[in-house]
């Protein structure tokens, strides 16, 4: 498959394929490199001009995807993960065994998809951002792991203090918990419930940017380490 996918890029056929050419779908090569999680499928696109940074369209598909979002919740629903995660969202030890079972060999493959697509995707932090305000642990966990090395480079400069991606949303999550407390302090018992649940799903978002912050690249050593495992949605 990738042989024939290369000769119609390079247009060998008769004539050349566009790596960035919407299907009658609505998505793009990327996007389905990114659903069957195909490393070299992924790097074969980008050599030839596929862009990271296009979204799905029309009625047949769900709208304003990125090949990332593809990857990592298509990773994210994953059985390996969804049998072996403990369901209270709100508590840490959630949060521990997320990142143990993010590290093993079986989820190896999904990192690498992600880990590929993120290095060239725009605005990165918007979409990490989206996630933790949605309280998607799972995704949040499993794009602070795969694309940690472009969060610690992206970088922004206020003055003559320098604060690196994971500072940027450990900051968003702290001010978002304290907008959280203002709103159950002003807000009635029912609303309060919502409330509350939402500021330890951030409580917890928190503690997964500390974690893969401190740890990010002694785990990131251990996964690449060791060999995938088997291969099966």
């Amino acid at each position: 498959m990738p042989c024939d996918v290369r000769k119609l890029l390079q247009g060998k056929v008769g004539f050349r394929a566009n790596p960035n050419y919407m299907n009658s779908h609505g998505y793009f090569p990327l996007h389905k490199a990114a659903e069957m999680f195909s490393a070299d499928m992924i790097k074969l696109l980008f050599c030839y001009g596929a862009s990271a940074n296009l979204r799905t369209v029309g009625p047949e598909v769900i709208e304003g995807l990125l090949p990332l979002h593809v990857a990592v919740e298509n990773a994210c629903q994953h059985k390996f993960l969804e049998e072996n995660l403990l369901p209270d969202k709100g508590n840490t030890d959630h949060v521990y065994r997320l990142i143990q079972l993010l590290c093993l060999p079986e989820m190896k493959i999904f990192l690498d998809t992600v880990r590929l697509i993120a290095e060239r995707t725009d605005d990165l932090l918007a979409e990490l951002w989206k996630y933790i305000k949605d309280g998607k642990l799972s995704e949040t966990a499993v794009l602070l792991l795969a694309a940690q090395k472009k969060i610690r480079t992206v970088s922004y400069e206020n003055g003559n203090i320098k604060t690196d991606g994971f500072s940027i949303i450990s900051n968003l999550c702290t001010e978002n918990v304290v907008a959280i407390d203002s709103e159950i302090a002003q807000n009635r018992a029912r609303k309060k419930q919502q409330l509350k649940a939402d500021k330890k799903l951030r409580r917890m978002a928190l503690l997964l940017v500390i974690v893969i912050c401190e740890a990010g690249e002694a785990l990131d050593a251990y996964i690449r380490a060791h060999p995938e495992g088997p291969y099966a949605m």
